[in-house]
């Protein structure tokens, strides 16, 4: 398949590395210092095992992009609408795209601009950019997408490029799933700068976790979505399974790149203030990330 990567970051660059090694014909949409490094040297793919040098191709502007069959939307989701904008006009009636973004309402937001099937897919994966062109893979790496007309077809492709893919027909649910867990965790991890296993041996962590969990619970009931009753313990098991996990949130902040907090915590107070749900630990969350963003790019103001 002719495939666009769009927005090749940590996640876009792992799975579009798949797809190259199965075969496909992949563009690459991204950074300038991640273009130029593939374009020159190729992709790498850094496993625990091994390393894997791929041939691909990369741009900066989205002009040059071959109208593609499948697209991997994998852009923040504050640039969603101006990146969707920019899409538009490469796309034909039969392109597919997967949203692979964080939150629960990107795929209607890109669905509103593009016109084009927009599949919401969540995503599980550890990965990081460890340089310009290099991608490290951490664990895991399978994604939910959800159920259409396209959606066998594309599960069939994915799976034979090594990308574990489950259809699901209550995607909706999932995303919240996936939306909870981060909202208990990304902010925790960014302001504090501190991996998963760590944080949760500090005292008051658990129970103040929980209190964010049981908000996002009842703001998504709310909203038509019922999440499991065991919620709170399934998540508490988290910081086990990955301790060593800086979130995606922590990474923006250090790189002091902007953060999908808005789109995270934020959501959820947006939306309990809709229904009238209070919300004040997710409250509290996205305000110290926005302190945090703000206190960053106030140090580097100073220091130029």
């Amino acid at each position: 398949m002719k495939i666009a990567i769009v927005g090749a970051g940590a996640v876009g660059c792992y799975f579009g590395a798949l797809l190259v090694r199965a075969g496909h014909d992949v563009t690459f949409l991204g950074r300038k210092p991640h273009v130029d490094a593939i374009n020159a040297r190729g992709l790498l793919l850094e496993m625990r095992s091994q390393e894997i040098h791929l041939r691909a191709r990369a741009i900066t502007d989205v002009a040059a992009l071959e109208t593609p069959q499948l697209v991997l939307f994998c852009v923040k989701s504050a640039d969603t609408e101006l990146t969707g904008t920019a899409l538009a006009s490469k796309l034909d009636s039969d392109t597919v795209v997967l949203s692979l973004q964080n939150g629960v309402d990107n795929p209607q937001r890109l669905h509103a601009i593009i016109g084009n099937l927009v599949i919401p897919t969540v995503v599980y994966v550890g990965a990081e950019m460890a340089g310009p062109g290099h991608v490290k893979h951490h664990g895991r790496g399978e994604l939910i997408i959800g159920s259409s007309p396209r959606s066998e077809t594309l599960a069939h492709t994915l799976e034979a490029a090594g990308i574990p893919t489950t259809i699901a027909d209550d995607i909706e649910k999932v995303q919240w799933m996936k939306l909870v867990t981060n909202c208990a965790y990304n902010a925790l991890s960014a302001v504090a700068n501190i991996a998963y296993g760590p944080m949760a041996e500090v005292e008051g962590t658990n129970e103040f976790v929980a209190s964010v969990v049981e908000e996002c619970v009842a703001v998504a009931r709310e909203c038509g979505v019922i999440l499991p009753d065991d919620m709170v313990q399934q998540i508490a098991k988290i910081p086990a399974a990955m301790p060593t996990q800086f979130s995606s949130t922590a990474q923006d902040l250090a790189r002091g790149k902007p953060t999908e907090i808005d789109f995270l915590n934020g959501f959820v107070v947006r939306k309990g203030a809709e229904l009238g749900l209070p919300t004040p630990s997710n409250f509290a969350l996205q305000t110290m990330v926005k302190l945090a963003e703000r206190g960053r790019a106030i140090s580097l103001a100073m220091k130029v």
